[in-house]
């Protein structure tokens, strides 16, 4: 696979890409295709639902019920959120996506989900004249369904209209993730204030036993519980943004099998409020806490995975000149980029640590696509995309690549005690061989030890051609 070579420098013009080819000016395009129009309909749109839902939960609740419910059930929010940033942080996302998801899952999601429950419960109450089993069938099979849809139609939104921001498994959790946050604090609302409501009916004073008890399972034991569920339909539709080819059905399919695995965990997990407080904590025991800790898991190691790639993918790029021979296994360790960003705030201020970091995204992002296109997996806009993140890598490189070949230095392993030799003699090239194993800690093709970066023997002219054997 052919990899562009870097952009020529003109004496005395600053190095970089050639602006646009000559040709006839672009046509203007209708005034709701303009993007400023459709974000500007669609954050009018959002904000429109989280009022119309505000103001049915404070109906439901009172002033008093809804400010006490909505001070508790904040609490949770910013370590959910966080906690998804941090999966996010191998390749970041845009903000705007996180953002939209939270608001569709607070706002439109809940909107139509308290609305179409109301609705199905009162049909079903009113065709068996049984109250008490339009409730339990209410929660236990039509919730599921609705919920588990609204708030999946926030990752088929980011899925069909951000394709370019939504490229592995773990942007559909955290996209999912961030969306059931975004619904469960919603929801917290009105359970935490209808229970502040029902403690002061019963004559109690402030926060009761009623309060501290939905506090207890909602916030304290479950606040995982909704994330969970949609996370589950975001791994469907991450698994489906990698299948191509004879696998495009899958893409269909996935989704779907994901939002089907939610809606029944999801309606497992309610089924437990009917079985008693033994039946609760074994529904709990047995199944909750097992799926989130499988969960943790995977998204754990395919955050990990994904820094592999970066450590095995870049290394292409450092032979065809695009980036140093120190990059990929800085841009390959977190606590490495840390380093980086640290290192360029201090000699340049924020903005100098914002480049780095998008320096790493970008990077990530490339990684990630000559991964995709070695296995036929990238789209026909391989080229054009490639073409786009080396000219972003490019523009930044003169603040990103000190502190990462700075990091690479910090953060780089001990270098064995006795001379290593590649094999093309070369005492400076490390394989990877004694305490690091049979690949190394650089990626699965051999790299250079940052421990010889100062060796005599670097040639000035650009990385040793030998160091970086790849498959093609």
């Amino acid at each position: 696979m052919a990899i562009s070579r870097p952009y020529p420098t003109q004496p005395g013009a600053a190095p970089g890409p050639s602006g646009p080819a000559d040709g006839p000016a672009p046509r203007h395009a209708h005034w709701w295709q303009r993007p400023r129009v459709r974000c500007g309909a669609l954050a009018a749109l959002l904000a429109l639902s989280g009022l119309v839902i505000l103001g049915l939960v404070r109906e439901q609740t009172g002033t008093e019920g809804f400010l006490v419910g909505l001070g508790l059930a904040v609490l949770p929010v910013p370590l959910l959120v966080a906690a998804f940033r941090w999966l996010d942080r191998v390749a970041p996302g845009p903000w705007r996506n996180l953002v939209f998801s939270f608001a569709w899952g607070a706002g439109a999601a809940a909107l139509m989900a308290i609305v179409a429950n109301s609705f199905a419960t009162r049909w079903i109450a009113t065709e068996t004249a049984d109250p008490s089993r339009a409730d339990t069938l209410g929660a236990t099979v039509i919730a599921p369904v609705v919920e588990e849809s609204a708030k999946a139609a926030a990752v088929l939104l980011v899925f069909l209209f951000r394709r370019r921001d939504f490229t592995t498994i773990l942007d559909g959790v955290v996209i999912a993730g961030i969306t059931a946050t975004g619904f469960a604090f919603t929801e917290n609302i009105l359970y935490l204030g209808t229970a502040f409501g029902t403690d002061q009916l019963t004559g109690g004073s402030g926060v009761s036993s009623v309060t501290a008890a939905t506090f207890f399972v909602r916030v304290v034991m479950s606040p995982f519980a909704h994330p969970l569920f949609t996370a589950l339909t975001g791994i469907g539709f991450g698994v489906a943004a990698l299948a191509t080819g004879r696998r495009r059905p899958a893409r269909f399919l996935l989704p779907l099998g994901g939002l089907l695995l939610a809606m029944g965990l999801h309606a497992l997990w309610n089924v437990s409020s009917t079985l008693g407080e033994y039946g609760f904590f074994a529904v709990y025991a047995a199944f909750m806490v097992p799926s989130f800790g499988l969960l943790t898991w995977l998204v754990v190691w395919t955050r990990q995975r994904g820094l592999r790639t970066v450590r095995e993918e870049l290394p292409s790029y450092v032979r065809a000149g695009w980036l140093t021979p120190a990059q990929p296994y800085a841009l390959g360790s977190m606590r490495a980029r840390r380093v980086a960003r640290r290192y360029a705030r201090g000699h340049g201020g924020r903005a100098a640590s914002r480049a780095v970091a998008q320096y790493g995204a970008y990077a990530t992002s490339l990684a990630f696509l000559r991964h995709r296109g070695r296995r036929g997996r990238a789209g026909t806009d391989f080229a054009a995309r490639e073409h786009e993140l080396l000219r972003e890598l490019w523009r930044r490189r003169d603040t990103a690549r000190p502190a990462l070949e700075h990091a690479a230095r910090v953060t780089a392993p001990p270098a064995p005690p006795w001379p290593v030799y590649g094999p093309y003699g070369s005492p400076w090239v490390y394989e990877g061989y004694g305490p690091y194993g049979r690949h190394g800690p650089y990626g699965r093709y051999g790299a250079v030890n940052p421990a010889y970066f100062a060796h005599p023997g670097y040639p000035a002219a650009g990385p040793n051609p030998y160091a970086y054997p790849y498959r093609p």
